[in-house]
């Protein structure tokens, strides 16, 4: 964080080049400005925000109002605040020693005013870089105001100073992110005498530890997160500090499965595997999205606690894992998801869900209804059940069809080409490019025909056999 030979090193190079400061406010509203100018993309990585949730970001920030986002669990609030350093300079003159990123020009604490009392113009100055000026903190009800705030330092007391010298004072997280962006998630955890700490801090701009009132210009731009549940006058928040915040906006999950499958693409983890290729078709990315998607609408599940994003991108994982696993123990060089591999989301759904009531209703038997939903829907999207009565004659002729996690992929291709309709359909899926691709098209299509009754299932043994 030193200064480079360009920049100046001293709080008298710094008067000379004619340095104008900033608030953080100010310094947000001018970059989000020329951003939006340029036309740049001002929170990247955010998907399915772009009419809803951004807008209003953008127009607290031309405001100049702190932030609280108010949404379930996995709704990339806690990626938006971090993606707000993107608005600040990159780096920013402190004074070297000052205990809260002091302005050169305007220091704060006392430790930054004796310095410059004693040196002047000579007052070594360094340059903080934009992320460190981003502070964040998960309330929790045992957070104590020392953690936030700051508590008197017994040893600078014990070499002798009173306890009503500020320099005695070991400050919290909030001062020591002066001059920048402070994220404090889930805030209705916050005890209530911490809140009216925090309430302080925003509207007054006095710190009080132990009875000692001391005044502090902060220039702290502040974003919360919580849950609606909790944000409510009979909430588990203080009315006033709730009426401090300029802008509450209200998050959402995904709208689209199609915004669902761009935070798959965009968030699942990627490795690669040594002579495999993984190939997923574009049908099973859509049952992945659209399980969540049931799952949100699901009598069965508390939508008060909600159904995150990672619900979707852990259930992915999985899928390819278990794909992943049958190639490599048949020796395949390649490896495709399959309607078979869906009973692995169970491990990466169960955890991630809260059921509305307890007892017969258990986790698996909820997530298979999910599938269930899940494939019939997605099915009926590229199919109709006309397009199959040749296929389902040919079952009530005596056609039966079986399908299994561990089957090798050329027995499917061998399925598929000796029955013509079954095998237009997975052309139909742009699916007939390699075996196993056109092994989880054949799962797709028969478990599409079962769902939609036109096909009976029988299970066993760990295979499953379509007949009419």
């Amino acid at each position: 964080m030193t200064a480079s030979a360009n920049k100046p090193a001293t709080l008298g190079e710094l008067r000379e080049s004619g340095y104008q400061p900033l608030t953080v406010k100010e310094e947000m509203r001018k970059n989000l400005i020329e951003k939006m100018k340029k036309g740049d993309d001002i929170f990247p990585g955010i998907i399915g925000y772009e009419e809803t949730v951004i807008p209003q970001i953008e127009n607290a920030i031309l405001s100049g109002q702190d932030i609280v986002f108010l949404g379930e669990r996995g709704q990339a609030k806690t990626r938006i605040a971090r993606s707000l350093t993107n608005l600040l300079d990159p780096e920013v003159p402190v004074v070297t020693g000052g205990d809260l990123n002091d302005d050169p020009l305007k220091p704060i604490s006392a430790q930054a005013r004796a310095i410059i009392a004693e040196l002047g113009d000579q007052t070594p100055i360094e340059w903080l870089p934009r992320e460190r000026r981003y502070g964040e903190k998960l309330a929790t009800p045992d957070i104590t105001i020392s953690d936030l705030i700051g508590e008197v330092d017994p040893i600078k007391v014990a070499e002798g100073r009173y306890l009503s010298d500020e320099l005695t004072i070991h400050y919290g997280l909030i001062p020591r992110t002066n001059r920048g962006i402070f994220a404090l998630n889930e805030l209705p955890d916050l005890a209530e005498r911490i809140q009216v700490g925090l309430l302080n801090i925003m509207e007054e701009r006095d710190v009080q530890i132990r009875g000692y009132k001391i005044r502090l210009d902060l220039d702290v731009f502040v974003v919360a997160s919580a849950n609606p549940e909790d944000y409510t006058n009979r909430g588990r928040i203080v009315t006033p500090l709730k009426d401090r915040f300029g802008s509450e906006i209200r998050t959402h999950y995904p709208r689209t499965i199609e915004h669902e499958i761009a935070i798959i693409d965009q968030e699942a983890m990627k490795f690669k595997t040594e002579g495999i290729e993984l190939i997923v078709a574009p049908f099973m990315k859509e049952i992945i999205a659209e399980i969540t998607h049931e799952a949100r609408r699901s009598p069965d599940i508390s939508q008060r606690s909600g159904v995150s994003a990672r619900v979707t991108i852990s259930n992915y994982e999985n899928i390819l894992s278990n794909s992943l696993r049958r190639a490599i123990r048949l020796g395949e060089r390649a490896a495709s998801p399959r309607i078979s591999d869906l009973h692995a989301i169970v491990s990466s759904t169960a955890g991630k869900i809260e059921l509305e009531t307890v007892g017969d209703n258990k986790e698996e038997r909820v997530v298979e209804k999910l599938i269930q939903k899940a494939i019939a829907g997605t099915f009926n999207r590229y199919f109709t059940t006309i397009e199959f009565e040749q296929l389902i004659r040919g079952f009530d002729a005596g056609l039966n069809m079986e399908a299994s996690e561990l089957m090798p992929s050329m027995e499917y291709v061998h399925q598929a080409a000796e029955v013509a309709e079954l095998k237009k359909a997975v052309a139909k899926l742009h699916a007939q490019g390699s075996p196993v691709t056109v092994a989880s098209a054949v799962e797709f299509i028969l478990e599409g025909l079962h769902l939609n009754r036109k096909l009976n299932k029988d299970r066993g043994e760990g295979k499953a056999r379509y007949r009419r």
